[in-house]
C-alpha cells in the first residue's frame, strides 16, 4: 500500500505529491462560484455535501463569519471512516500546512518592527554560511538573497519538497538538512528576477527567527504570534510528535496501488518534514481569529502590515494574483480580493483561510483527504462561495 503521487492541485503549476509529502502551497486562484443546487440548501453547505459525496472526501468543514456577525460552522461527512463519528466542529484541530507561513512571516515582521532584522538585508548577515549552494546550486549565496525575497518567494531558492524522498527518512529531520538538500540544486532564477513558490525560503526564515530570538522556531512563533492573537487551541508540534492533540478528524489519502479502493489513514505525520513551512496545528475558530487580528492591525504596526500586503505579481497563481510577505491576494468571482493563505499536505488535510477586505468576511474551509483535482477545485470554489455570498 502506497500513498499516491498522482494527487494533484493546480497550485503554482506543480503537482502536490512527493512520496508521502506534497508541497505545502498557497492555493491557486479561486474559481467562479457554482449556483446553489437547492433553494433550501445553504450554498456553502451544498459544496461541503458535494465534497463528501461526489469527491470521496470523508469529512469537510467551513466556518464563515461576517464583519459583525457570529461565526457559522457547517460540516459534512465523518471524522473517521468506519465509524459513526460526525465531522469535528469549529474547535477540532488540524494541520494547517502552509498557513504556517503567515505565522512565521508575522513573527519576522514583529522582529523587523523591533529593529532586530531588516527586510532588505542579505540573509548572509544573519545566518552566515547557511545559504551556500553546492553542486548544481553552487551559484546560490546568501549575500545575494534578502530576507524579503525569502518571504516573498522571489529568492530563486529551489523548493526542497521537490527533491525530498521520504522513503529515505524514518524520523525527524533538521531544518538545516532540508536547506542543504534544496541548495544542492540549480536555482529557479536570479534573486529578485522571478516568482516561484519555495518552501525552503520559509525554512530558512524559521532558522532566522531561531538565531535572532535564541529560541526554537515553534516557541518563538508561539510567543510572538499565537499568544498575542489569543489563540488557545493552536500549537507547534515538536519534532517526533506525529499525533494531533485533542479533538480532531482523521486524515486520508489515495492508495497508489489501488486509487479507486479504500482511502489510507495517514493521520499521524512527522511535523519536522514541513517545519517552518507548514508544521502548525490549529482550529477553524483560531484561524479566523488570527486573520481578524492580523489584518485588523492588532499584531503588527501599520508600517509592517503595509509591507506584508505589498504584493508582487504571482503569475503562477493566476491573473490578478499577488503575493506579499507570507500573504496572498487572490481575486474573487464577485469582485475584490481575498487575503489569506492556503495549504495542503498529502493525508494531512487541506485548508484555506481568507478574508475579503471589502466586507470583513472571513472563511476557513478544511477537508480531510486529498482525493484528486476535482476535490481541490471544489475546496477553492467553497471558499469563493463563502466570501461572495
Amino acid at each position: 500500500m502506497r500513498y499516491t503521487a498522482s494527487e494533484t492541485c493546480r497550485a503554482v503549476g506543480i503537482a502536490f505529491g512527493v512520496a508521502a509529502i506534497t508541497a505545502v502551497l498557497v492555493t491557486p486562484p479561486l474559481p467562479a462560484a457554482e449556483h446553489r443546487s437547492s433553494a433550501d440548501t445553504d450554498p456553502v453547505q451544498a459544496q461541503l455535501d458535494l465534497l463528501t459525496s461526489v469527491d470521496r472526501v470523508p469529512g469537510a468543514l467551513a466556518q464563515v463569519r461576517g464583519r459583525h456577525g457570529r461565526p457559522v460552522t457547517m460540516t459534512a461527512g465523518t471524522a473517521e471512516l468506519g465509524t459513526d463519528r460526525p465531522m469535528v466542529g469549529s474547535d477540532g484541530r488540524f494541520r494547517v500546512a502552509s498557513v504556517t507561513k503567515t505565522f512565521v512571516a508575522t513573527a519576522v515582521l514583529r522582529l523587523v518592527a523591533w529593529h532586530w532584522v531588516r527586510l532588505d538585508e542579505p540573509i548572509e548577515t544573519y545566518l552566515p554560511g547557511v545559504v551556500r549552494g553546492t553542486g548544481d546550486g553552487a551559484e546560490i549565496h546568501g549575500r545575494n538573497i534578502t530576507v524579503r525575497q525569502l518571504l516573498q518567494h522571489t529568492s530563486g531558492v529551489p523548493d526542497y519538497v521537490e527533491y525530498l524522498d521520504l522513503a529515505q527518512l524514518e524520523g525527524p529531520v533538521e531544518a538545516s538538512e532540508l536547506v542543504r538538500l534544496a541548495l544542492s540544486h540549480e536555482p529557479d532564477f536570479t534573486p529578485g528576477q522571478g516568482w516561484h513558490y519555495s518552501n525552503t525560503g520559509f525554512v530558512i526564515a524559521g532558522m532566522l527567527v531561531e538565531r535572532l530570538t535564541g529560541r526554537d522556531v515553534g516557541t518563538a512563533v508561539t510567543d510572538l504570534v499565537v499568544r498575542p492573537a489569543g489563540l488557545r487551541d493552536t500549537y507547534w508540534p515538536p519534532a517526533g510528535e506525529r499525533r494531533i492533540r485533542g479533538p480532531h478528524a482523521h486524515n486520508y489519502t489515495l492508495d497508489e496501488d489501488d486509487p479507486e479502493g479504500p482511502l489510507v489513514d495517514v493521520t499521524e505525520y512527522e511535523p519536522s518534514w514541513a517545519g517552518a513551512s507548514g508544521a502548525l496545528v490549529s482550529t477553524p475558530s483560531d484561524l479566523n481569529r488570527f486573520w481578524r487580528k492580523l489584518l485588523g492591525g492588532h499584531l503588527l504596526p501599520s508600517r509592517q502590515l503595509a509591507q506584508m500586503r505589498a504584493v508582487v505579481p504571482a503569475p503562477d497563481l493566476g491573473n490578478g494574483a499577488g503575493y506579499g510577505i507570507g500573504l496572498a491576494r487572490l481575486p474573487l468571482s464577485c469582485g475584490g480580493y481575498a487575503w489569506g493563505h492556503g495549504g495542503g499536505l498529502v493525508g494531512a488535510g487541506v485548508s484555506n483561510a481568507s478574508l475579503r477586505a471589502e466586507t470583513g468576511r472571513e472563511a476557513t474551509v478544511y477537508i480531510t483527504a486529498r482525493t484528486g483535482e476535482q476535490a481541490a477545485n471544489r475546496l477553492l470554489r467553497t471558499i469563493d462561495v463563502a466570501l461572495c455570498r
